[in-house]
């Protein structure tokens, strides 16, 4: 739902580095300017700026030299959203996931706006989906755009043969080649239903930008039907159905495969430092505002 009277949500949150860059914002500056985090005190000589003049400091210094506070700089950092939008990713019980997704965005593109922090957008499901493609800007409408883009998205058709989650890691790393080597912001939104594996070069691929992993499932993925039942079974990824009865260990075992799934996204990103955050059928702004506050210390 967008429009005049839509508020979208909003979430806060900090990096753990700092950043280079000459644009005031929210984040911890690499380089000296106008800001309020105190850096150090430098001669009145080297730094002509009489409004800084720490008259404490000038007495107590045993050179008697007139001493000047500088600052660190706050600045803006560039933020991306990498988003899957294969066709996994278009199935949902009640909303798709990528319906979801396109709720995270919004919000997203409100949040940085008013963090002052430019926003783009780059997606992929077998290649790279150039007709998503948005230029990292600041725009107070970039997230609604975006996300209203998202929602149109059309689900492929299912790609049957073997290789189609291969198909979508490589297409991943194309994706991604335009961010390799540069510092930011960096949300990597999918359901992650392909080999885990390649996504350690994934993620060394993204280095040194702060990677924020965005989980995305529905219950209907990570809740078994009920037991005896015949229950119709395809994947949206490759198009391979199946048919099963569902019986008690049989929902053990899915039970079992979610937590198995889950324990290995997490061995994943904690090899890389990285904490993945997930949603199930929703978009919680404030959790994943608790997300950042427990991440970043």
């Amino acid at each position: 739902m967008t429009g005049a009277t839509h508020q979208p949500q909003e979430f806060h949150y900090r990096l753990p580095a700092t950043f280079g860059g000459q644009r005031p914002g929210a984040h911890r500056g690499s380089s000296l300017g106008a800001g309020q985090i105190f850096a150090a005190h430098r001669r009145l000589l080297d730094h002509p700026d009489p409004r800084r003049l720490d008259l404490r400091a000038s007495v107590r210094d045993v050179r008697r030299e007139w001493l000047v506070r500088i600052q660190q700089q706050r600045v803006s950092t560039p933020v991306h959203a990498v988003v899957d939008v294969s066709a996994s990713m278009h199935f949902g019980a009640r909303r798709s996931k990528l319906d979801v997704v396109a709720d995270f965005i919004e919000a997203l593109g409100h949040s940085a706006f008013r963090t002052g922090d430019p926003l783009g957008l780059l997606a992929f499901d077998h290649g790279l989906r150039e007709d998503l493609y948005a230029p990292a800007r600041h725009s107070r409408g970039a997230g609604i755009a975006m996300a209203e883009a998202l929602r149109r998205c059309e689900a492929e058709s299912a790609y049957q043969h073997d290789r189609a989650h291969e198909q979508t890691v490589e297409a991943l790393r194309q994706t991604i080649a335009s961010l390799s080597g540069r510092r930011g912001l960096v949300f990597l939104v999918s359901d992650f239903h392909w080999p885990l594996q390649p996504l350690h070069g994934v993620l060394e691929q993204l280095a040194p930008a702060c990677v924020v992993p965005i989980v995305a499932w529905d219950p209907a993925e990570i809740e078994p039907p009920s037991a005896h039942a015949l229950v119709a079974l395809s994947d949206a990824e490759t198009g391979v159905r199946r048919t099963l009865w569902m019986r008690e260990p049989l929902r053990r075992q899915w039970a079992d495969a979610v937590v198995e799934r889950r324990a290995a996204l997490q061995a994943v990103f904690s090899r890389h430092g990285l904490a993945p955050f997930h949603f199930e059928g929703r978009f919680d702004a404030e959790a994943l505002t608790r997300h950042f506050m427990e991440a970043v210390v």
